[in-house]
């Protein structure tokens, strides 16, 4: 698998959260160069930023793009307006299925992948990039239209029609290789990665410490108790 991506350019988006910072550790393991690209956007959480940038650190990536885009102006999400941030219990009641959630929360960022895709797009023509990865899920997440399949489908076919790359017959594939992984399976991901879980962030609130209560902290932490639990009952029965 190395020989086959070793010396290819790779476009990551690093949020600075688990997911994603798992995923750059994944990218890399594939042997790809990686050039994240990570965005402030007007969000809440200034704590993300930080994280990509410890991330980006220790992955010794060859160059981090940042770019800012002002959605804040935009508003209509509690991330990035002045609406509440849900809090959905805490960590000792955190049991309750997020994931059988029909509506769409308001921590939904309107079009916030596909604003960040495509000035991920741009980027890939610019540096010669024949892949982008992004790290959607559509098991264990909030409900957001910009992490199904159909939306990647949708987004390169675009990427096919929309670029000159596209064009040429040498079109940017837009990856999601955790599309269909549990939570559980991302946090053991980055374990066998050797991913710093402890210099992530995933609250949507900002920050000494994650909240503990929203959506994202809550998933995450299930999912990291649910990992430790079957290292420790591994280790008893060896």
């Amino acid at each position: 698998m190395l020989e086959v991506f070793e010396n290819k350019k790779a476009v990551v988006l690093l949020s600075g959260g688990l997911d994603s910072s798992t995923l750059a550790y994944y990218v890399k393991n594939m042997g790809y160069d990686l050039y994240p690209i990570s965005f402030d956007y007007g969000q809440k959480s200034r704590r993300e930023l930080d994280a990509s940038i410890k991330i980006g650190r220790s992955l010794g990536v060859k160059d981090h793009k940042f770019i800012k885009i002002d959605l804040k102006s935009i508003g209509g999400s509690a991330l990035t307006s002045d609406i509440d941030v849900p809090k959905t219990g805490d960590l000792d009641n955190k049991r309750q299925e997020i994931s059988d959630k029909k509506d769409i929360p308001i921590t939904y960022v309107p079009a916030r992948n596909t604003i960040f895709l495509s000035i991920a797009l741009a980027y890939a023509e610019v540096i010669d990039a024949d892949v982008i990865f992004y790290g959607a899920n559509c098991i264990d997440y909030s409900g957001y239209p910009d992490c199904r399949p159909e939306f990647i489908d949708a987004f390169n076919n675009l990427a096919k029609w929309g670029t000159k790359k596209g064009v040429e017959g040498k079109t940017i594939e837009i990856e999601a290789p955790f599309l269909f992984y549990t939570k559980k399976d991302i946090v053991k991901t980055a374990l066998d990665l050797g991913v710093p879980i402890e210099e992530t962030w995933s609250c949507y609130d900002d920050g000494d410490e994650p909240c503990g209560r929203c959506d994202s902290c809550i998933i995450r932490q299930k999912a990291i108790d649910e990992v430790n639990a079957e290292i420790r009952n591994e280790k008893k029965n060896r």
